[in-house]
Formats: structure tokens, C-alpha cells, sequence
């Protein structure tokens, strides 16, 4: 890091220019998380209706709060990177949370095999966070914003909490459930 800013000092063009480059690219990826994040504040609670077991119905009802949370802090990021806090439609999430919805049409209501489906779309999604977030949270380092990074990281664990959690779900009774259930 310190031969980049020494670099800077001596007043590298090239190096601005890339900088520059990287910023935009790094504040276009919290737009696209951001409007990941509220998206996920609409469809936690679909996820969490079409739960059968009580355990992941609370599971999707509190990571719905910790998501707020996060849209929060995105927007605490936007102030701290002098920007509004703005929304760029994330593809990739949008892809993922419709798969969790045909999950939902294609399994039948009030079964494990539904909630084995549930927890998968949503360890897609939180996979997705956690990779977005980690990755994030280095280039908010190597712009000098170790604010920015401290924010970000902070959701990560808390992006990693709910995998975990949705691991647990799944292996203590959802997935026996499941495997017990027969064909109609």
C-alpha cells in the first residue's frame, strides 16, 4: 500500500487515472448491493410466509431485520462516500430470488420439501452476499477507506451468521423431514 501512495506522490497519472477508474467501479457495485439488499427486504417475507418449519420461518423473519439493518448501513456508506444513496438494479440477485419464487410454485405448500428448497434459494442468496460484500470490503481497503471497509465487513459476518444458521436448520430437522415425506 505504501508504494502505491508514494507513487501517488510523486504524481503519477496513470495512477489517478486508475483510481479513478476503481472508485467508480467500487461505487457501482454498492449501488447494485444496495438495491440486492432492498430487494431482499420485499422477498424475506414470501420466504418466510411459504416456511413450514417454525425454525425458518423465524430464520427468514430475522434475517429480514438484520436486512434493513443492512440498507442502512449502505446508505451510511453513501454519506461517508459523498454520494446519494442510489439503487442500480442487481441482475444477479434478481435471478436468484426468482428461482427461490418457482421454488415456492413447484413444491407443495406445507411440506419439508419446500423448506429444503427454501433454504437452499436462500444460501444462494446469502452466498452471493457473502462474496460481494468480502470482496467489497478489500477494494474498500485498497481505496484508502478503511471506514467504508469496516462497515462493509460488519455485514459480512452477519451475511455468514445467517448461512450458518441456514445451515443448522437444514441439518437438524428440515432435511430429515424432508427425506421422511412421501409422494402424492
Amino acid at each position: 500500500m505504501k508504494a502505491a501512495n508514494s507513487t501517488k506522490a510523486k504524481g503519477n497519472p496513470a495512477d489517478s487515472e486508475m483510481d479513478g477508474m476503481l472508485e467508480k467501479f467500487f461505487k457501482d457495485e454498492i449501488k447494485d448491493i444496495y438495491w440486492a439488499e432492498k430487494h431482499l427486504v420485499k422477498t424475506l417475507p414470501k420466504m418466510a410466509k411459504a416456511s413450514t418449519s417454525t425454525e425458518l420461518k423465524e430464520a427468514f423473519t430475522n434475517h429480514l431485520e438484520e436486512t434493513k439493518v443492512h440498507v442502512e448501513r449502505l446508505e451510511h456508506v453513501f454519506e461517508l462516500l459523498e454520494e446519494k444513496a442510489q439503487a442500480k438494479k442487481c441482475e444477479a440477485m434478481e435471478g436468484i430470488t426468482k428461482e427461490g419464487e418457482s421454488i415456492i410454485d413447484d413444491t407443495e405448500t406445507g411440506t419439508s420439501t419446500r423448506d429444503v428448497g427454501l433454504i437452499l434459494a436462500g444460501q444462494k442468496v446469502e452466498h452471493y452476499e457473502i462474496s460481494t460484500y468480502g470482496g467489497l470490503a478489500q477494494l474498500a481497503r485498497n481505496l484508502g477507506r478503511e471506514d467504508v471497509a469496516e462497515l462493509l465487513e460488519q455485514t459480512l459476518e452477519e451475511e455468514k451468521a445467517a448461512d450458518e444458521l441456514l445451515t443448522t436448520v437444514a441439518e437438524d430437522s428440515v432435511n430429515y423431514a424432508a427425506a421422511q415425506e412421501e409422494e402424492n
